[in-house]
């Protein structure tokens, strides 16, 4: 793209993608530098102008996350603090979202997804598959002791 982009263009692009899903400060700063926004005072002011009218909110964005990426791609709370820590949000931010999280709904899916796991994964002997199943789930985000709390009952079955 080699048109150039008016502050007010960039803005206004910026308004339109905000108003379809939700975005964090360190996605758009990034969106607009590809936009050709260069100068880090208009990107500064950009993202004031859209903080200030509710298109971008950091606590929103957080929880948003959280909840999808728990709920559509499985991950367990270490995997989905470390990606909004990758995108800059403070921690602060982070802990509500992620104790948003019901927690019989967590413990549910990380034993659906060991379930899943276990009818695929083929193993040698029991210690093997308790393995297997430790990493695949370790491997999604879950905390160590949930999954060995989680291990343990399914192997008394």
């Amino acid at each position: 793209m080699n048109e150039k982009l008016t502050e007010k263009d960039l803005l206004e692009r910026a308004r339109n993608i905000c108003s379809s899903r939700e975005y964090c400060t360190s996605d758009m700063s990034a969106k607009l530098s590809l936009w050709g926004a260069k100068e880090e005072e208009v990107i500064k002011r950009i993202l004031k102008k859209l903080k200030d009218e509710k298109f971008i909110d950091e606590e929103r964005y957080c929880r948003a996350y959280a909840v999808d990426h728990f709920r559509y791609q499985h991950w367990g709370r270490i995997r989905i603090v470390s990606g909004l820590k990758m995108k800059k949000i403070p921690d602060q931010i982070i802990k509500p979202a992620i104790e948003a999280i019901d927690e019989e709904e967590y413990l549910r899916s990380l034993r659906t997804i060991i379930a899943s796991y276990r009818r695929t994964v083929k193993a040698k002997n029991r210690y093997d598959l308790k393995g297997k199943l430790l990493r695949h789930a370790l491997s999604k985000g879950f905390e160590s002791h949930l999954v060995y709390d989680i291990l343990n009952e399914v192997s008394d079955d």
